[in-house]
């Protein structure tokens, strides 16, 4: 009898996280496929750390980016007192340090995406001294 019992726990787990795992799965592609048809729009306002430029500026405390200008110095001196801050092992936050470190990567790429922009419109608007004769 306890045999029987045993066993119909088993099947009923294994049945309970077969259709757990099959519905991760799903979900999973589902957000896959998601993801992909926004970043082939180009409608993707978040990037792949999930945080906004606006987020990123308050995390960290800097003023908004107004076409690239930040002072990349001040970001470097919150974000290095404020990750030191949040250390798990004084007893910060793991999230909280995660969260820090993405606002800075988010910033340095925003800066760096307005640098290559204005290389590129110099290029672009370069003009060569024609002579008249």
């Amino acid at each position: 009898m306890a045999h029987r019992i045993i066993t119909q726990v088993v099947f009923s787990g294994a049945r309970i996280i077969g259709r757990a795992v099959t519905e991760s799965y799903r979900q999973a592609a589902a957000s896959q496929k998601y993801a992909a048809a926004n970043a082939k729009s180009g409608n993707a306002v978040f990037t792949s750390s999930n945080i906004t430029m606006d987020e990123a500026c308050k995390i960290l405390n800097v003023g908004p980016s107004k076409m690239g200008q930040i002072d990349m110095e001040i970001v470097t001196e919150r974000f290095k007192r404020l990750f030191d801050l949040n250390e798990p092992k004084k007893g910060g936050s793991f999230y909280l340090q995660s969260k820090i470190l993405r606002a800075r990567e988010r910033i340095e790429r925003e800066v760096r995406g307005y640098q290559e922009m204005a290389e590129r419109e110099k290029e672009l608007n370069w003009k060569p001294k024609i002579y008249k004769e």
